[in-house]
């Protein structure tokens, strides 16, 4: 998918993870254990939501819905830290009964600490080409029908402000699909994205990778935004990047970036992306 050319290995590449700082521990960590020299900078932050109240509120309100789609583990996290107690579970075994869904491997695992009953979480299936919304709706279709209802968890966003409806901000294809299919979508915000405060000592380290050969890895569109914003002069004429889904690409490509590799967003897949562009 990268149509890029074998190089010359793991061992002395050096991989800037721009994930938030929690899941960017959690990638630094497993490429340094697979022999990078990966380094977090994180070109996200995450913060609570602006309104806790509405999470709360949706919380007393979620035996009201079929299902509940969670945008990211940031969103799975923030809503179930705001869960009242007590508050009705997830779980098989209880009067509620919604459906959770996600789109990928690192909100599964988000759910999972949640203690959510894995017998009610629908995602793509992990051989999926990719870990998005279309790859979802796949999945779950089936289950919508007129009436069904949907509520989506998601953030609000860095470079837009947020819906003063508390709706958020996001793609909305998911939602439009439920909607066309007859049901009914709901949004609630559970956290905030902001752009990164770099340090002096980060920004050096955002000059020198966009030519030293670093391979940066993206998993946001919002990431790239964030980095041309911090660092608005930079050419990106000789930077690399592994992007994990088609739009990020594009978002990558228009910011400059000279060789940009699409990548399934599994470590395995990742590694050997980042070895091609060696």
């Amino acid at each position: 998918m990268c149509g890029c050319r074998q190089g010359r290995g793991a061992e002395a590449m050096r991989v800037i993870v721009t994930r938030p700082t929690n899941e960017a521990r959690q990638w630094v960590n497993a490429f340094s254990e697979g022999g990078f020299d990966a380094v977090a900078l994180p070109l996200i932050g995450v913060l609570p939501p602006p309104d806790p109240a509405a999470v709360v509120a949706a919380w007393e309100r979620l035996h009201t819905f079929d299902a509940v789609m969670f945008v990211s583990g940031n969103a799975v996290d923030h809503f179930f830290a705001l869960k009242p107690s007590p508050a009705l579970e997830f779980a098989d075994d209880g009067a509620i009964k919604p459906r959770a869904f996600v789109t990928g491997p690192g909100s599964l695992s988000a759910l999972k600490r949640a203690q959510v009953d894995v017998s009610l979480i629908d995602m793509p299936d992990r051989d999926a080409g990719q870990f998005d919304s279309e790859a979802l709706w796949a999945v779950v279709s089936h289950r919508v029908h007129a009436g069904y209802r949907v509520l989506v968890v998601r953030g609000a966003g860095s470079t837009a402000p947020s819906d003063p409806g508390g709706n958020g901000d996001g793609r909305d294809w998911f939602a439009d699909q439920v909607r066309a299919a007859g049901g009914i979508v709901e949004f609630v915000v559970s956290y905030q994205r902001r752009p990164p405060r770099l340090l002096a000592s980060e920004l050096a380290m955002v000059r020198d990778a966009a030519v030293d050969g670093s391979v940066w890895l993206f998993s946001s569109s919002e990431a790239i935004g964030n980095l041309v914003a911090v660092s608005p002069d930079q050419s990106w004429s000789r930077a690399k990047a592994v992007v994990t889904h088609p739009r990020i690409a594009q978002a990558a490509r228009s910011a400059g970036f000279s060789v940009v590799c699409e990548s399934r967003p599994t470590l395995a897949a990742l590694m050997a992306s980042i070895e091609s562009i060696a």
